[in-house]
């Protein structure tokens, strides 16, 4: 089974940025589909959340990108998701670092707290950075093990 493209969704308040980063994915000729919201009136994040991390989780996706008004709340709900690992940078530097050491699949950005230029900056530098691998995988099998429950 293909993968999906880069998932996109937002709430209300991540409306407008993620529609500014729909257009950097165009100009770069990177494949995605919106999940929506497609307007800025009124949702819940959690739903949108559910649409990316579950495709995510599910193998469906490799990366996805959720905006909510301080990415927070989209992060929380889909790092609910067994095998996903959203991330909520807050610079340059920590989205390389999301990819570099936490093989981060989710991407979630503040419509209302970040830059838009900043917020792009990251999206750019989060996509072009690959997993190092090495040391970091063990401590990500850690993080799968806590999700198994506690060890005997």
């Amino acid at each position: 089974m293909a993968l999906r493209p880069l998932l996109l969704a937002a709430d209300h308040a991540g409306f407008e940025l993620k529609e500014r980063l729909k257009s950097l994915l165009e100009t770069r000729g990177i494949p995605f589909a919106d999940l929506g919201t497609s307007s800025a009136e009124s949702v819940d994040y959690p739903d949108y959340a559910r649409k990316v991390a579950g495709a995510v989780s599910r193998g469906e996706a490799e990366k996805g990108v959720l905006v909510c008004g301080s990415g927070q709340g989209m992060a929380m709900a889909a790092n609910r998701y067994p095998r996903v690992r959203a991330a909520v940078p807050c610079s340059e530097e920590t989205a390389r670092l999301s990819r570099e050491h936490n093989d981060s699949n989710i991407l979630a950005l503040g419509g209302r707290t970040l830059d838009p230029a900043l917020a792009e900056r990251m999206l750019a530098v989060w996509l072009e950075t690959p997993f190092a691998g090495g040391r970091h995988v063990r401590r990500l099998e850690k993080m799968d093990e806590a999700l198994a429950g506690p060890s005997q």
